[in-house]
């Protein structure tokens, strides 16, 4: 059978949305006290093969039906691969794991592969519904975390999951294995200046593209010209010239084009070289290059480009002391939002570090005068704030004790009507009275909100100055990025340096410390 891809924004039928509604309808008629499900839809790629996201959905609300399950939610996670993605880390079911954890008690998912294709995985969230009161619940599985036959099965079936998506992975690491060695095109996007197309055999060859050739000739040129890859790339922006992803150019992007061995028509593959990613040449079984294409660059030119992109950035070798800058993401430039780094110069033998804008430029500040007045003004603004704890606090024990005192208060009006047990008056009826009037009180101290899942804040007493004062700037650096608080620095007409902090409303909703559930994922 042919496996056609489609697009996996597949709109709903009219039917399709008429059953739905259908459905929800049906759903919404359940008891407010029925278990609460989320339904997880997922698929990476759809074909012919697989099943669309629609009637995975479709199925999971008439199983939630069949089950009595209010649906409190749909997390719908396309194009995103099981295997290389966990659930606490997709975009809409990452965000029920983590943050909405108390609004539902059952996750409920087409089949195990559709939610999980790693058995370690699996093991984690097993451990997460344990820890949090849930369940797991698949249309075609046996699945049932309140048994211990139930977990077993769960680990089996995730393991047969896992070894299929290993022996697919075997099968395409296979497939570019083979490519590397072939003169013809068999996977994989052209590298920029070419284009794919069949020959008479049938077989697919890259070609050159005129628009792109004329644009890597074109900077080759402009490089032995001395012009550098950042004007450069100004320049085909402004010329309306797409980038090599469709984008625009930077001198990052246009430098990889013209590094890469590709344009002399070769097998290329990506490596390492010095931290960074570069493209290198393939070479056969006897040592030689693989030739695919006609060359754009002889390479005698591609070596003489090379040597002279080599001799320009060599002349500014270095010049950011990696590493070095104190609450990197915080100061940033009020002009163009980019970050402050520290910058290394010499002057008459002496060296001195500056902090200034990478791409405004202009006059350096002193790093430790800018740091203290950033302490500052976060001292006096959040000093006195509690450090505060997000915890999950469970509401099945005091549901509990509801529903014992709910039950007693029950047995004794009872007792107490007309005809009850208690209606003998004296002594019996009095101490029954009694005793109602104290599961009343009971009743009346139990918090409604203590009945349900939530998270709930708690702190140690501590605030954050404490905390910065025993961590340092390095703690503090880090709560400020995860508060979103931003120290924006630039310098006046009269070349004085001003500051501003800058606080999200939300801010101490933002500072709230959150551990994470899934801290133990692989």
């Amino acid at each position: 059978m042919t496996t056609a891809a489609v697009s996996l924004e597949h709109p709903w039928t009219e039917a399709e949305l008429t059953e739905l509604a259908h459905l929800k309808t049906v759903n919404e008629q359940l008891p407010d006290d029925s278990p609460r499900a989320l339904l997880s839809v997922r698929l990476s790629i759809l074909t012919d093969d697989t099943t669309s996201p629609v009637r995975q959905e479709l199925d999971l609300w008439r199983k939630a039906n069949d089950d009595r399950v209010r649906v409190v939610g749909v997390a719908r996670d396309l194009n995103v691969s099981a295997t290389k993605v966990p659930p606490w880390k997709r975009k809409e079911l990452g965000n029920w794991l983590n943050d909405r954890s108390p609004e539902f008690d059952v996750l409920m998912f087409w089949k195990l592969d559709r939610f999980v294709r790693r058995i370690l995985d699996l093991q984690v969230i097993i451990n997460w519904c344990q820890e949090y009161g849930k369940n797991l619940k698949s249309l075609h599985d046996p699945i049932d975390l309140s048994s211990t036959m139930g977990k077993t099965i769960i680990s089996l079936i995730a393991g047969m999951a896992e070894i299929e998506a290993a022996n697919t992975g075997i099968r395409v690491a296979s497939v570019w294995q083979y490519a590397k060695t072939q003169d013809t095109w068999v996977i994989g996007r052209p590298p920029f200046g070419y284009a794919t197309e069949k020959n008479k055999g049938e077989k697919v060859r890259l070609v050159i593209d005129p628009l792109g050739s004329k644009v890597l000739r074109w900077a080759y040129g402009a490089a032995l010209r001395g012009v550098s890859a950042s004007k450069t790339a100004k320049i085909l922006n402004r010329a309306g010239v797409p980038g090599a992803n469709g984008g625009k150019w930077t001198s990052t992007t246009l430098l990889l084009q013209l590094r890469n061995p590709a344009i002399k028509g070769l097998r290329v593959e990506v490596g390492r070289r010095s931290g960074r990613k570069r493209s290198r040449e393939v070479l056969d079984t006897k040592g030689n290059p693989i030739k695919v294409a006609d060359a754009i660059l002889t390479p005698d030119e591609f070596d003489e480009l090379q040597a002279t992109l080599d001799r320009a950035s060599r002349t500014n070798e270095n010049p950011w002391t990696s590493g070095a800058t104190k609450f990197l993401g915080v100061i940033i430039c009020r002009n163009c939002k980019t970050n402050y780094t520290v910058r290394t110069s010499t002057s008459r033998g002496v060296r001195y570090k500056y902090l200034r804008c990478r791409v405004c430029g202009g006059k350096g500040a002193n790093p430790q005068e800018l740091y203290s007045a950033l302490v500052e003004a976060v001292l006096e603004e959040l000093g006195d704030h509690p450090v505060e704890y997000r915890e999950y606090a469970r509401g099945a024990e005091k549901r509990e004790q509801l529903r014992q005192v709910e039950a007693s208060i029950k047995y004794y009006m009872e007792g107490l009507a007309p005809g009850g047990r208690f209606d003998r008056g004296g002594f019996v009826k009095e101490t029954a009275e009694e005793t109602l009037q104290s599961l009343l009180d009971q009743m009346d101290e139990i918090d409604p909100e203590s009945t349900k899942d939530r998270w709930v804040l708690t702190h140690d007493g501590r605030t954050y100055q404490e905390q910065w004062e025993t961590g340092g700037m390095e703690a503090m650096s880090r709560d400020l990025l995860r508060a979103g608080i931003k120290f924006e620095v630039a310098h006046n007409d009269s070349n004085e340096l001003e500051a501003d902090l800058l606080i999200p409303e939300d801010v101490k909703e933002r500072l709230v410390i959150r551990e994470d559930a899934f801290k133990t994922g692989f």
